[in-house]
């Protein structure tokens, strides 16, 4: 497939719309990677219980293979997508991913919902492409619609 055609769908472990949404972009014909959600919602919380019984730091902790391992599978997945999009709400971790996309050049997208819709507005955000709310915004953004 296409890397224009190849999304890596960022959120958070905690949110199912990313599914739905994953499934809702595949039937518009995208490959997607949602598979990091297969680590299940509280998956950053084992590893910090884990790291903190065994007296690590958190620096430590991310010196660590398992940390390593998960920051390099999300890694592989990021680089080989040419399209990010970020699914709100969503914390630091996602907020970086997309950064780290479109300092790659990639087209990055953030799609809020009105249950999303933020309690601050950031400017910020002017760095993506287009914040979207639905299919139909997000197929016109990114065949060349304006936000």
């Amino acid at each position: 497939m296409r890397k224009s055609k190849r999304i890596y769908l960022i959120g958070s472990l905690r949110n199912p719309e990313v599914c739905i949404l994953a499934d809702s972009l595949r039937e518009q014909g995208f490959e997607v990677f949602d598979s990091w959600m297969a680590a299940g919602p509280e998956a950053d919380d084992w590893w910090m219980r884990y790291e903190k019984e065994r007296g690590h730091s958190y620096a430590q902790a991310l010196d660590g293979y398992a940390a390593k391992h998960v920051f390099e599978f999300d890694k592989y997945h990021l680089d080989r997508s040419g399209i990010g999009i970020l699914l709100l709400p969503a914390g630091r971790s996602g907020h970086l991913e997309l950064g780290y996309m479109k300092g790659q050049k990639k087209r990055c997208y953030i799609w809020k919902t009105p249950q999303t819709e933020p309690d601050r507005w950031d400017v910020m955000y002017r760095f993506a492409d287009a914040v979207v709310s639905d299919m139909a915004s997000f197929l016109r953004a990114h065949r060349g619609g304006k936000r």
